[in-house]
């Protein structure tokens, strides 16, 4: 086994299962903001909009889509890849993330939904999506982030 390869296994080996969660919601979210950018996976994509509630595409049919809400996916991704490199990164990207995604769901709640406010744009699906992101987010970070620090202190 060569150097490299041995500091990859190392590496892996040692990532907290907090780490691990924030790694794999990270690529979620990068998937799911290219996907938005796929016609056929994002339907009416014609109608996509850099930002605002004009733009008629949605992700799967479901989820209101456009350029900004998409970007919004991408730089969630790249910080969940970036914060799952260390244990404290990771719980804060889900713990802090999932905060976020709660005051949208929120936000999702009370905005008129055709006004000029719901700029990045959001549905009533987006809206529970993001309450259920947000609170599974919120509770990944807390409960991973305990394990990690009860297996660490067994050794």
């Amino acid at each position: 086994m060569t150097d490299n390869a041995r500091l990859r296994n190392t590496s892996v080996a040692t990532r907290t299962p907090v780490q691990a969660a924030a790694a794999g919601v990270g690529v979620v979210f990068l998937l799911v903001g290219v996907l938005g950018f796929i016609p056929g996976i994002t339907t009416n994509y014609d109608s996509l909009q850099a930002a605002g509630h004009e733009s008629n595409a949605e992700l799967l049919g479901i989820f209101q889509v456009s350029v900004l809400h998409n970007v919004v996916h991408l730089l969630f991704g790249v910080a969940g890849l970036a914060l799952a490199r260390t244990a404290s990164g990771a719980r804060l990207f889900l713990v802090g993330g999932g905060a976020i995604y709660l005051v949208l769901w929120l936000y999702g709640l009370v905005v008129d939904k055709s006004s000029q406010a719901n700029f990045v744009p959001l549905n009533t699906a987006d809206d529970w999506l993001h309450f259920v992101l947000g609170l599974g987010m919120v509770a990944l970070g807390v409960v991973l982030a305990k394990r990690s620090r009860a297996v660490g202190s067994s050794r």
